[in-house]
C-alpha cells in the first residue's frame, strides 16, 4: 500500500487570518502557524476569533511540535488559547519567538511552553519530519517559509512572503533554495495567495524610506507616524529620517513599545545614538524636532492615534502644527474605521498624509510575477492554494495553470478538508475534520456561539421587550407590566405600550383560562405571550425585538 500524508488546513482559506495547517504522516502530526482573525461588525462583543483545534487535542498525543512562519497576529495570535489545551514545543525563529514570549507572559503560560528558536538555513527533525527553515521577505523580518522533509517527499509551505530585492536588514529571499529544492524534487507546494489579484512585482520597502526623507526634509511641523506596529524596518525607516534631519523621536502605544522593545535587544532595529526619547520628554522640543511612531493605523478604538484625534490621549494634544503621515493601507473592514480617525484630525486642522499617489506603504505579499518565480523555481508535482478568500484561491490556481500544472494534480480545499497526497494522486477526502471559528468574549474562549451571535445582533438591531406577569393560584394578579430597552421610549409611545399590554393580558388569559398551574404550563404561557407580541409588534412597527416574558409565581 502507498505511503500516504494528510494536509489539513484549520484555518487561513476562505478568509483572511487565522492561519493553521496540520501535517500528518507516518502517525505523527505537526502543525504550521496558529493564527487569529478579527470580528466583522456583526460579531457584537467578540474579541477574537481562533481556529477550532478540536482535532488537535483528540490527537494531542501524536503532535511533534508547532512551526511558526512569522510574528504576525493572523500566524501567532492563537498560540496562547491553543497551547491551554495542547501542550506542544514551538519551534520559530528570534524575533517571532520574542514576540510569542510576550504572549506567553501575558497568559502565565511562559513556563510551561518549550520555545525553540531556530535560525533561517537550518532544519530540525522532529519524529518522522525535517523541517528546514527558508529565509523570506515580508512586512515583519525573521520571516520563513518551510520545506517539511518526509520519506515521501518534500512540501514547501511559503508562509506569507514577497520577493525584495533590496530589503530594509540587506537579507534578500533565499530563492537559490527553492530552486535547489525544485531540482531534487517538490511533492507539493503550498503557497500564499493574499495578492495573487495583483499584477506585476510588489515594490521594496525602501520605496517608503524615500518617501519618508522627502517629507521630513523642510518640514516645519510636528510628525507623527503610524505604521502596523510589527513591521520593524517601517518603524527603522522612520527612524533613520527623522535622525537625518536632528529631529528626536518618542513612541506611543502599547504593542509599538512592546514590539520596539523585543526588536532592539535581540538586534533587528539599530537606534541612532540619543535620537529616541521618551514621549514625556519629547513635550519640551520644539514642533520641528519631533517625531512620534504610534500605533492606530487602522483606526482601532483605544489606539494612540484614535485617542490624539479625539483629545483623550495624556501625553500629544493634535492641532494645526502637526502632520500625521499613515503608512499603511487599510485591512478589509477596516475603512470606516480610518476615514473616522483622518475626518477627526482634519477637524483639529491637523495635515493628514494618507493619499495612495505617495508610496506610504508597501504589501508584504507576492504579487502574480512573484508567485509565478516560486512556481517555477520548486516546479511542484502538486499545489494547494493558502491564505486568502475564494476569489484568490481561485486566481492562484489558474496562475498554477498557466504555468503548466495538470488540474488534477491541484486541490481547491476549504478549512477541515482532509488533503491526501501519495506521492502519484492528490485528493480531499470526503469526511472533513471538526473546523470553523471559536469565538474568544473577554476570558470565555467557544462560550459564545451562533444562538448568543444571533441574540445579541436581535438586541442591537431591535432592542429588548421584557413583559413581567404575577401569577397567584393560576390567576393573573393585575395587568402584565412591560418594560423596554433599544426599543421605544416608553413616555412617547404611551398608546402602543397601553395596547401591547391589552395584547399580552389577553395572551396570558388564554392559557389560564385553560386552568394551568403546573411548570408545564407556565412554558406554555410565556411562549403564547412571546408569540402574541411578538407578531403585534412586526405588525405594527415593522420590527422584531427580544421579547422576554417573566412569570413570577407568587
Amino acid at each position: 500500500m502507498a505511503e500516504k500524508m494528510k494536509i489539513i488546513p484549520l484555518g487561513g482559506l476562505n478568509e483572511i487570518g487565522k492561519n493553521m495547517t496540520v501535517y500528518e504522516h507516518g502517525g505523527e502530526m505537526i502543525v504550521v502557524d496558529c493564527g487569529l482573525a478579527f470580528p466583522s461588525d456583526d460579531m457584537y462583543g467578540i474579541d477574537l476569533i481562533i481556529p477550532d483545534v478540536s482535532y488537535l487535542v483528540k490527537n494531542k498525543a501524536r503532535i511533534r511540535g508547532l512551526f511558526i512562519t512569522h510574528g504576525h497576529e493572523d500566524h501567532i495570535g492563537a498560540i496562547p488559547y491553543v497551547l491551554r489545551q495542547v501542550n506542544m514545543p514551538v519551534y520559530c525563529t528570534r524575533l517571532t519567538a520574542g514576540l510569542i514570549k510576550l504572549k506567553l507572559e501575558e497568559h502565565g503560560l511562559l513556563k510551561s511552553t518549550k520555545l525553540i528558536t531556530v535560525e533561517a538555513g537550518e532544519m530540525i527533525k522532529v519524529g518522522k519530519f525535517y523541517v528546514e527553515f527558508i529565509h523570506v521577505n515580508h512586512s515583519i523580518a525573521d520571516a520563513v517559509a518551510f520545506a517539511i522533509h518526509t520519506s515521501m517527499g518534500v512540501i514547501v509551505h511559503t508562509g506569507d512572503f514577497k520577493i525584495d530585492s533590496t530589503p530594509i536588514d540587506g537579507e534578500v529571499i533565499d530563492l537559490g533554495r527553492f530552486g535547489e529544492l525544485g531540482k531534487e524534487g517538490v511533492l507539493a507546494l503550498l503557497a500564499d495567495s493574499t495578492n495573487v489579484e495583483r499584477p506585476g512585482y510588489t515594490m521594496s520597502e525602501r520605496i517608503v524610506g524615500k518617501t519618508f526623507d522627502r517629507l521630513f526634509t523642510g518640514c516645519k511641523q510636528r510628525i507623527i507616524v503610524t505604521t502596523f506596529a510589527s513591521n520593524v524596518h517601517r518603524i527603522q525607516q522612520v527612524i533613520d529620517a527623522a535622525a537625518a534631519v536632528g529631529r528626536k523621536v518618542a513612541v506611543t502605544g502599547r504593542s509599538m513599545e512592546n514590539i520596539m522593545k523585543v526588536a532592539t535587544e535581540l538586534g533587528y532595529m539599530k537606534l541612532p545614538k540619543n535620537t529616541v526619547v521618551d514621549i514625556n520628554k519629547i513635550k519640551s522640543l520644539p514642533l520641528d524636532k519631533q517625531v512620534i511612531v504610534t500605533t492606530g493605523s487602522q483606526g482601532e478604538e483605544m489606539s494612540a492615534l484614535y485617542r490624539m484625534a479625539f483629545s483623550q490621549h495624556r501625553q500629544v494634544d493634535v492641532g494645526p502644527g502637526d502632520k500625521v503621515i499613515i503608512s499603511a493601507s487599510a485591512i478589509p473592514g477596516n475603512e470606516k474605521t480610518i476615514s473616522r480617525v483622518i475626518n477627526e484630525l482634519f477637524r483639529k486642522g491637523v495635515d493628514v498624509v494618507y493619499d495612495k499617489s505617495d508610496p506610504l506603504h508597501v504589501s508584504g505579499h507576492a504579487c502574480q510575477e512573484e508567485l509565478k518565480i516560486i512556481h517555477a523555481l520548486t516546479r511542484p508535482k502538486f499545489f494547494i492554494p493558502l491564505h486568502g478568500e475564494q476569489r484568490h484561491l481561485r486566481r492562484h490556481i489558474q496562475l498554477a495553470l498557466s504555468m503548466g500544472m495538470d488540474r488534477r494534480n491541484i486541490v481547491l480545499p476549504d478549512i477541515g478538508s482532509v488533503i491526501e497526497l501519495t506521492t502519484k494522486t492528490i485528493k480531499i477526502a470526503d469526511t472533513p475534520v471538526p473546523a470553523g471559528p471559536v469565538l474568544v468574549d473577554g476570558s470565555g474562549v467557544g462560550d459564545v456561539g451562533a444562538v448568543v451571535l444571533r441574540d445579541r445582533k436581535i438586541l442591537a438591531e431591535d432592542g429588548m421587550v421584557v413583559v413581567i406577569l404575577n401569577v397567584q393560584n393560576g390567576q393573573l394578579l393585575h395587568e402584565p407590566e412591560i418594560i423596554t430597552r433599544g426599543f421605544i421610549y416608553v413616555k412617547e409611545s404611551e398608546e402602543l405600550m397601553h395596547e401591547l399590554r391589552d395584547v399580552a393580558h389577553s395572551a396570558a388569559q388564554g392559557v389560564i383560562g385553560k386552568g394551568g398551574k403546573n411548570s408545564k404550563d407556565m412554558g406554555e404561557l410565556r411562549g403564547a405571550v412571546k408569540s402574541a407580541v411578538s407578531n403585534y409588534l412586526f405588525k405594527h412597527t415593522k420590527r422584531s425585538p427580544m421579547v422576554i416574558p417573566v412569570v413570577n409565581k407568587l
